[in-house]
């Protein structure tokens, strides 16, 4: 791999807290040629005017992401039900969801029963407050039973509730940039796994702690630029 080589610069990644786990190999010379043209191209990053333009046309993420530090706080999963009815908002507000998913994931959560909502409520808390790994898989468990096991569907609350830290998997972008920059670490697989999410979110952490800040006002905008730059090299 011409240009590649590990980088080391102490970015965190695991559950809650984040705990370290090993440092990616990557095509660092692709990366900083990403960098040098996207700013280039849009100087200040994502502050540049014309990028900011882009944003507001295309993205809500930050009005998104302030409901969802509000609708996904801890005390409020004492209200299973209007917890529930945040998540399905949540999902059919965000522009980073299919619209092809949004009506699907609404009418499953809402036809779900007692038991079944219990157990997705918990699931949530857990990912978002606690164990992160258990709840993941218990809110998979869920969805799969209605063929919902989808990458956006298990990581946008995720990413809302905490975008500089959580990562939102989108299949293209994350196979491009996988390829693109040569992350030997990472193979990709349509049914979402834990272990996968966790070393992608440490990864693009430490393809973050390489590049210039304004490049990363949230891990969305992060991976958006990493995703222009596939774009342009194809």
């Amino acid at each position: 791999m011409n240009g590649s080589r590990a980088v080391h610069p102490g970015v965190p990644g695991g559950t809650l807290g984040h705990p370290s786990v090993t440092h990616a190999t990557m095509n660092l010379r692709k990366l900083r040629e990403a960098e040098a043209l996207f700013l280039q191209r849009y100087p200040g990053g994502f502050q540049n005017e014309e990028m900011q333009k882009v944003l507001a046309k295309r993205h809500n993420v930050g009005k998104l992401s302030e409901f969802a530090a509000s609708a996904l706080a801890k005390k409020n999963f004492a209200k299973p039900g209007a917890l529930l009815d945040d998540i399905v908002k949540i999902v059919s507000r965000s522009s980073m969801v299919s619209m092809f998913e949004k009506p699907k994931f609404r009418d499953y959560v809402n036809g779900l029963a007692r038991g079944d909502r219990e157990i997705l409520v918990a699931g949530y808390k857990r990912l978002l407050h606690g164990n992160q790994e258990k709840g993941f898989n218990d809110v998979l468990d869920v969805l799969s039973e209605g063929k919902l096991a989808k990458w956006s569907l298990m990581t946008i609350h995720l990413h809302h509730f905490k975008p500089q830290e959580e990562v939102f998997v989108k299949p293209t972008t994350t196979k491009n940039v996988i390829r693109q920059f040569e992350l030997t670490d990472l193979e990709y697989k349509p049914r979402p796994s834990w272990a996968f999410y966790e070393r992608y979110r440490a990864i693009i952490g430490e393809m973050k702690a390489q590049l210039d800040p304004t490049l990363s006002p949230n891990n969305a905008a992060f991976t958006g630029f990493l995703m222009m730059s596939t774009a342009v090299d194809q």
